[in-house]
């Protein structure tokens, strides 16, 4: 008792302000500083994502890409990777972290892109390095409450949800593109060009001019939507080549 009585009391200006503000006072996490804490846990995510990637490539390229996505919400990114031998590059913005593809949209067109196939990505050269602070979703009392009771049903009519609380699958993010018209990407020279009627087991069916076909979701590259214009020039080609035979 004597002892503890002696032991230098540490200044801990945070329970300060929280005595003060009648939230009681908490036991420190560590004995560092909370910004030392941070960069602490910081340094080991990242260096337990790379002895996982040492001891599983596929797996630790997975959670490399899906980190540096994830930092880079909202904001621009370029990405190379490959179609068969053919070697391709993409800039846009991140619009959606899944668990094994992410999704850039920019002007013209929406891409997925499966992290098997990226071979690099980065911030385009003269962009700005943002820090991701202003990419916490704003909750309101309400939202808070349906949270709370309703988490469920309230998660899953909300996309922004649905990417803040979980990890879609490319399978199952393109449910929710159904009767979107998109170019399929299966190897160099190699697509499916139609409107995404559903996913099952595994095989993405798509629609083009009354025809079904089903493409399984392993061998797809990567994924485009296409404009209005580019339908009509795919449906003519293909009226012209049925005409031919």
């Amino acid at each position: 008792m004597e002892k503890r009585q002696q032991e230098m009391v540490k200044e801990d200006i945070i329970n300060e302000f929280n005595v003060k503000k009648g939230l009681g006072s908490t036991s420190p996490t560590t004995g560092t500083t909370t910004e030392e804490t941070r960069l602490l846990m910081e340094y080991i995510d990242r260096a337990n994502m790379f002895t996982i990637s040492k001891h599983n490539e596929l797996k630790g390229k997975m959670l490399t890409y899906r980190k540096f996505f994830k930092s880079r919400r909202n904001q621009q990114v370029e990405v190379y990777f490959k179609c068969g031998s053919m070697s391709i590059y993409k800039e846009g913005k991140v619009s959606t972290i899944g668990r094994d593809f992410v999704m850039l949209t920019n002007l013209r067109e929406r891409i997925w892109i499966p992290y098997t196939v990226i071979k690099s990505a980065n911030i385009p050269y003269g962009i700005p390095n943002y820090s991701n602070t202003h990419q916490h979703f704003i909750f309101d009392n309400n939202l808070r409450k349906k949270l709370l009771y309703q988490f469920g049903e309230t998660v899953s009519k909300r996309d922004l949800l649905k990417q803040q609380f979980f990890e879609e699958s490319l399978t199952t993010n393109l449910e929710t593109w159904k009767e979107t018209w998109v170019v399929v990407f299966l190897d160099e020279g190699l697509k499916r060009v139609g409107k995404i009627k559903k996913i099952k087991e595994q095989l993405l069916q798509l629609e083009f001019l009354g025809k079904s076909m089903e493409i399984p979701v392993k061998e797809i590259q990567y994924i485009e939507t296409i404009r209005a214009l580019t339908v009509i020039s795919e449906i003519w080609k293909s009226l012209s080549i049925t005409r031919r035979t």
